[in-house]
């Protein structure tokens, strides 16, 4: 959610501002814009409604350059999707300033601004942030120490950063509940809001902490923490290969990022599994002595990564016989909650900055939780610096905004933390070792069931008139349901509703007709027979069925249900590889449909405020 590039130099770096802005385009956006600073303190500002193409238009058009710069994609919160609530926002020229995040006391800041004479020329909260550091900065010695006090009268999150004419060869940064990254160069450095923007030109990045406030030049870093103290943060190499602008030989990063699920999943195994057992020194060194003390698991995440976290609480609950609770984390934050004793908080965030996941985190650990992990797809994220285990799915950068392969990646760490947590419960030596065999299986069924591409290219050519649609699945299926109806909503724009089978008579019988696709996963297990059940439910009323079905479950295609072979698969993997086929389908539906697929209109892929 929004992107934040900026950078001190001896160069111009207007380009290198909007090539990382360009590499943010996937955490979701609706306006950008740049400001620049010449080394004489010539102060230029673009700002664009739509997409980054539009201000690189309009810059190489003006002619706007500078060797100090700060750049912004805007996802809108406070004030409509216009030119003059884009960033950069300014002060009387005296300030230039980018920021995410929700400044929860802005009303009252702006009020008090306002009556010592500042005019507001926009809807939004940052602009608030922009006049409080002009107001600081007349008593101040330096632009550091007037933002290192205007941070103190600010409620909410923010990720900021600030420069200002009069001191050209420097900018400010300060971090509270949104990420900032610094990239470190030779006689440059530069800040970001995720390193993608900032590969082009450094591999070498400081991760900020909670409430840091750091001042960057061309040579120098200088961070000091929430009480003004000096502190040093380690400097990391990244490892990230990815080139975010790369689509290979697919339409769009969505197809190409389901396609890479196999080697995604083969990443999130390597070195952690072997013949027998789960190799649990992969979660950290002490992770087996935790584990040995945890009687409870609370799962924590939002979105498509709570859906992964409630197919664990299946696996956890029957191979491990541990108990689990599985519950989204803009709840979990704002009710009083029983902690069972011995339990363990795992957090699940694809980008490692999710704000309410973070922030449920900081709560477990004042409430009592014993230890915390956290399964995420970000190195040095905040979610992982924060945890005391960690294990990242190594799923590759997901740029496509309806998250594919880190999802199945998630669902591959998840059922290994159960085998680990499982072995030092008492786990059998035979069912770990039946769950490293299903797990080794995993990327060559992936590969197989990829195969069905053309066949659901076709099948979803029938929902090209539909408004809306029902998922339908049992057991750990159920969840897969759900995240099927997400990806279809997210992409196409159809609204989607997922459903335990068994509930069809409780309600959602009375939405069946022949207008309303009904999607079920159908697998061949222990409930096999009470799903057929549903159907024939669901068939009697006139609907449609679009059946995922185990080619040994017998469902055969009529007039009223379209059935799509599924490779069979060892129950314990099968809602893996049942993400797939609803992953195709949702994005050739959409293809249909004609929306923008990788960005889906007024969504962001991380997710960095309430």
């Amino acid at each position: 959610m929004c992107g934040i590039v900026g950078g001190v130099a001896e160069r111009h770096i207007v380009n290198i501002l909007l090539e990382g802005l360009k590499r943010l385009e996937y955490r979701g956006y609706d306006s950008a814009g740049v400001a620049l600073l010449e080394s004489d303190g010539q102060l230029m500002r673009e700002r664009e409604v739509g997409k980054v193409q539009a201000l690189a238009d309009a810059v190489k058009a003006s002619g706007v350059n500078g060797v100090t710069g700060i750049a912004h994609t805007r996802w809108a919160t406070h004030g409509g999707v216009t030119q003059k609530n884009a960033h950069p926002h300014m002060s009387n020229e005296e300030i230039a300033l980018v920021h995410n995040g929700i400044i929860e006391n802005h009303e009252k800041l702006r009020e008090a601004l306002k009556a010592k004479g500042y005019t507001f020329n926009s809807d939004t909260d940052t602009e608030v942030i922009a006049h409080l550091v002009n107001e600081n900065r007349k008593s101040s010695a330096s632009l550091l120490e007037a933002v290192q006090t205007s941070v103190k009268e600010l409620d909410g999150a923010y990720g900021t950063v600030i420069m200002e004419p009069s001191n050209p060869d420097r900018i400010v940064v300060a971090r509270s509940g949104s990420p900032l990254v610094i990239g470190l160069g030779i006689g440059e450095n530069f800040v970001a809001s995720d390193q993608l923007a900032l590969l082009p030109v450094t591999r070498r990045f400081i991760f900020l902490e909670e409430g840091d406030v750091a001042e960057i030049t061309r040579e120098t870093v200088s961070i000091f923490d929430a009480n003004g103290n000096p502190v040093e943060r380690e400097v990391k190499e990244s490892d990230i290969t990815h080139d975010a602008g790369d689509k290979g030989e697919y339409r769009h990063y969505m197809l190409k990022e389901i396609h890479e699920q196999p080697i995604s999943v083969r990443n999130t195994l390597a070195n952690r599994i072997n013949d027998e057992t789960v190799i649990e020194e992969y979660l950290g060194e002490n992770a087996a002595e935790i584990l040995k003390g945890i009687d409870h698991v609370q799962i924590i995440a939002c979105g498509t990564s709570y859906h992964s976290g409630m197919v664990a609480r299946y696996w956890l609950e029957s191979l491990a016989n541990v108990s689990c609770n599985v519950e989204i984390a803009s709840e979990f934050r704002y009710r009083k909650s029983f902690v069972p004793a011995n339990s363990l908080i795992v957090t699940i965030s694809q980008s490692g900055e999710t704000a309410d996941t973070l922030a449920a985190l900081r709560l477990a650990k004042e409430i009592g939780y014993k230890a915390s992990l956290s399964i995420c797809n970000v190195p040095g994220s905040s979610l992982v610096r924060e945890s005391d285990l960690a294990v990242m799915t190594n799923a590759g950068a997901e740029i496509g905004v309806a998250s594919t392969k880190a999802f199945t990646t998630q669902l591959v760490a998840l059922l290994m933390l159960t085998a680990a947590l499982g072995k030092q419960k008492g786990m059998t030596a035979e069912l770990q070792k039946q769950i490293v065999s299903a797990l080794s299986s995993l990327p060559a069924k992936l590969e197989e069931t990829l195969l069905m591409s053309e066949g659901i290219q076709k099948l979803a050519e029938e929902f090209a008139d539909k408004h809306h649609s029902l998922f339908l699945g049992r057991g750990d299926q159920y969840p897969i349901a759900m995240e099927g109806a997400l990806k279809l909503k997210e992409i196409s724009y159809i609204h989607a509703e997922a459903y335990a089978a068994g509930e069809l008579k409780h309600g959602p019988l009375a939405l069946i007709d022949a207008e309303m696709p009904i999607i079920v996963v159908a697998p061949n297990n222990e409930l096999l027979e009470k799903l057929k059940s549903n159907v024939e439910e669901v068939r009697a009323r006139g609907g449609i069925l679009y059946v995922f079905a185990d080619k040994d479950a017998t469902f055969k295609s009529d007039d009223t249900m379209r059935v799509m072979e599924v490779p069979h698969v060892d129950e314990l993997i099968a809602p893996i590889v049942y993400t797939i086929p609803l992953q195709l389908l949702s994005y050739y539906v959409a293809i249909i449909k004609g929306t923008d697929v990788d960005q889906p209109r007024n969504l962001a892929k991380s997710v960095t405020v309430e």
